[in-house]
């Protein structure tokens, strides 16, 4: 599946790049329906895209633009936003200017069609993908699966430690995994906190009488919840001067799997701009059909039951 990729993935590839050098070549690329990509240049008027193949410009027609436009159910955005980003494309004819000059026909929709067919169709819950953050909103992050079709990821499973808003994990452009939560009646969710270890391989990198770094995420009347990582959190005596979104220095006072805890002291807190880091990643494969967070054993049971 490596052609349907998120948008960017095959701009700078060999096999793109030969393409681009000849009208020969693309005619060839024609032929064989094979998706391309390059660079977006200028949406007119009309809001047909231009675009920069290099040996000849390219233009995708508004309709074009992304599957949907046609029928009114994906907003001309689809294809304003695409401008000095990078496209793909199937190239469906290459005609003459008014000045005799070559230009070709592309088609981004015909593009996305074959990623939908060939790929995006085959896909099942519990699948793990590559993705590409596209844009962040308050109740979570868009995707990029391939090809420029979209997908949501909501903010609820982008990891078990919560957070307030998915600019807190995620940057625009961000490369991630992601797993496929359901495909119902052509949109697709995604799932992510279960990619990023459970509570076991999480607290498998602390130890009692460590002081650690945290972040402040919730701040009850019982106490404060401190992130330690994505998917691991403890709970601290309240502080007075503690906020929530605050960088910690906790001391961990006890790990207790039995009980799925963590009891933290607060050392110290204070302002910081938290930058989103790359996550990482403890599952590998292709595929989860289970994901058990909780220890085994443990009086409470967390799990996500892919099929």
């Amino acid at each position: 599946m490596s052609e349907y990729l998120p948008e960017g993935k095959l701009l700078n590839t060999g096999e793109n790049r030969r393409f681009m050098r000849s009208e020969r070549l693309l005619r060839e690329a024609m032929e064989s329906q094979k998706i391309l990509e390059a660079r977006a240049t200028l949406c007119d008027a009309s809001h047909n895209l231009c675009v920069d193949l290099g040996c000849m410009r390219g233009v995708i027609p508004r309709e074009e633009g992304a599957l949907g436009i046609k029928d009114g159910s994906v907003r001309d955005i689809a294809v304003i936003s695409r401008v000095n980003r990078p496209v793909c494309f199937t190239v469906q004819s290459i005609e003459a200017d008014d000045n005799g000059e070559p230009f070709a026909l592309l088609s981004r929709a015909a593009a996305q069609k074959l990623c939908l067919d060939n790929y995006v169709s085959r896909l099942s819950r519990g699948d793990v993908i590559e993705a590409t953050v596209t844009h962040l909103e308050s109740f979570g992050a868009f995707a990029d699966i391939g090809c420029g079709i979209a997908a949501l990821l909501p903010i609820d499973a982008i990891s078990v430690s919560r957070i307030e808003h998915p600019r807190e994990r995620f940057n625009v452009g961000m490369d991630i995994k992601a797993i496929i939560r359901s495909i119902e009646n052509g949109r697709i969710s995604l799932s992510h906190k279960e990619l990023l270890g459970t509570w076991e391989e999480n607290a498998a990198a602390f130890s009692a009488g460590e002081t650690v770094a945290g972040i402040v995420r919730s701040v009850e009347n019982y106490g404060a919840f401190i992130e330690l990582a994505p998917n691991l959190a403890g709970l601290a005596e309240n502080r007075d001067g503690v906020r929530v979104g605050q960088q910690a220095s906790v001391y961990i006072k006890s790990i207790i799997p039995e009980k799925m805890k963590i009891k933290l002291i607060i050392i110290d807190s204070f302002d910081y701009q938290y930058r989103p880091e790359p996550p990482v990643y403890f599952y590998s494969g292709e595929h989860i059909d289970r994901f058990l967070y909780s220890p085994v054993g443990c009086v409470k049971t967390v799990e996500t039951v892919f099929d």
